[in-house]
């Protein structure tokens, strides 16, 4: 009874306070963010490639213009995986400033769907340094590839084969990552990974509670025949692809299934990935040449405003 009566007295107190727009009574009564903002690492590959930013800044610059969770890519310290000292580096720059290290898109590193049992098994071990870091570093997930070298084309039976070739090679390296407690998933990448049906039946037949996708909003051109370009829509792909979404990467453009491009219907967007009951980290994947950060802290925007009406 006791209980319940502090219990009534606290609500009421948090309720009349709210009321007169009295936060220092609100009571911890707010709205929890329906998701969170990361920064993918490629936003500033130019800025990278050219050694204008180094990557053990990327991180406290990403903080610099707002934003406390970042996406690595390994091709910014290929050589580095295996480096303890560099790790711990990384680690005690993110530490300090209360960033989140969210994941390693991993690239480079051999193909997870090659037809030479060889060739797979050898792109599965190359993986397994960057699992062993991601764990390290903190990280929920690595995402990989959905390569293979069955070329695409519009040929079904060839569909079928990479997808059956790219599932036992995630399936494997789910395996090694299990015990790690590492997320493995494919972003759509180009060819058949960006058609979302394929992409989302490649991981269920992977079958494995590990296996998942990095639904990528921009990531929806297949290919191209005669120079025209072949593309899956983006809002039905993301829709498809979310119910084993460990996180999403936003560009600001999209496809529809005509091939065409366009801007980025960000409410429209966030509204499908929002009803899969996804609350992760939205990672913005977009810098545009010699404005990069600027453009970062208006996707930014964006975003905070979609917060706070969603």
């Amino acid at each position: 009874m006791t209980n319940r009566r502090n219990f009534l007295k606290t609500t009421g107190l948090a309720t009349a306070a709210l009321g007169l727009g009295l936060p220092q009574f609100s009571f911890g009564l707010t709205k929890a963010e329906p998701f969170k903002i990361s920064l993918a690492e490629w936003s500033v590959n130019r800025l990278l490639f050219s050694k204008q930013l180094d990557h053990l800044d990327f991180a406290l610059e990403a903080k610099k213009h707002g934003i406390n969770a970042v996406e690595y890519v390994n091709q910014f310290f290929m050589d580095k995986a295996q480096d303890m000292a560099y790790l711990k580096e990384m680690n005690t720059r993110c530490q300090n400033e209360g960033i989140t290290q969210v994941l390693i898109m991993v690239d480079r590193e051999g193909m997870l769907g090659a037809r030479s049992d060889e060739d797979r098994m050898k792109a599965v071990e190359n993986h397994k340094k960057w699992i062993e870091a991601a764990k390290f570093l903190g990280c929920h997930t690595v995402r990989v590839n959905g390569y293979s070298d069955i070329a695409w084309s519009q040929n079904p039976a060839d569909a079928t084969e990479a997808s059956k070739l790219v599932s036992d090679g995630i399936h494997k390296l789910c395996e090694f990552a299990e015990p790690h407690g590492i997320r493995i998933v494919i972003e759509n990448h180009g060819g058949f990974s960006s058609n979302g049906k394929w992409l989302a039946e490649t991981i269920r037949n992977a079958n494995h509670p590990l296996a998942g996708t990095l639904p990528d909003f921009g990531n929806f051109r297949i290919g191209a025949i005669e120079g025209k370009p072949v593309s899956y829509d983006s809002y039905r792909g993301v829709d498809e692809l979310m119910p084993q979404a460990a996180g999403v990467s936003l560009k600001p453009k999209v496809w529809d299934d005509a091939g065409n491009e366009s801007d980025l219907d960000y409410e429209r967007m966030m509204k499908i990935v929002l009803s899969h009951g996804y609350h992760g980290h939205v990672g913005i994947e977009h810098g545009e040449r010699n404005r990069e950060w600027e453009s970062i802290v208006e996707i930014r925007q964006i975003l905070e405003s979609l917060q706070k009406s969603m």
